[in-house]
């Protein structure tokens, strides 16, 4: 059974018509003792179905403990959205509700390989002197 209906998919399949370059979704799941894996893997395979622009790598987080690795990947499930090279982009738990937007529009700029992000804002950033990391952790509630 699909977890995106027809007219959900139809809207996804015309924001997807803005993708420019090949964008790659990497899945980090686990059989079993992972509440949210199982959906998490199925929305990845529906949403790279939207598109031939679109690629889908699914990894177990335990067998696949070097690419976990490779992607910093210390907590399942895992989505890392990748274009020509690995912007950083990482969503943890399963991206329902608002987080689904922000999968999409993440899809989107890793393909036009644009951050949205202001000149005076890319040049504030280019002042940091060391690598930075940034969380936001959300809630349906």
């Amino acid at each position: 059974m699909a977890l995106l209906n027809d007219s959900i998919r139809a809207e996804v399949q015309t924001r997807f018509k803005e993708l420019k370059n090949p964008v790659k979704i990497i899945n980090f799941t686990q059989e079993i003792e992972c509440q949210y894996c199982a959906d998490t893997r199925r929305l990845m395979e529906e949403i790279a179905g939207l598109s031939d622009k679109l690629s889908l790598d699914v990894y177990d987080f335990v067998t696949d403990k070097d690419k976990a690795q490779k992607y910093n990947i210390d907590k399942i499930p895992a989505t890392v959205i990748v274009g020509d090279k690995d912007y950083g982009v990482r969503f943890f738990g399963i991206p329902s509700g608002y987080e689904f937007v922000n999968v999409l529009e993440s899809i989107v700029m890793v393909s036009k390989r644009e951050s949205g992000l202001s000149a005076e804002t890319k040049k504030k950033l280019a002042t940091l002197e060391k690598p930075l990391h940034l969380q936001v952790f959300v809630t349906p509630t």
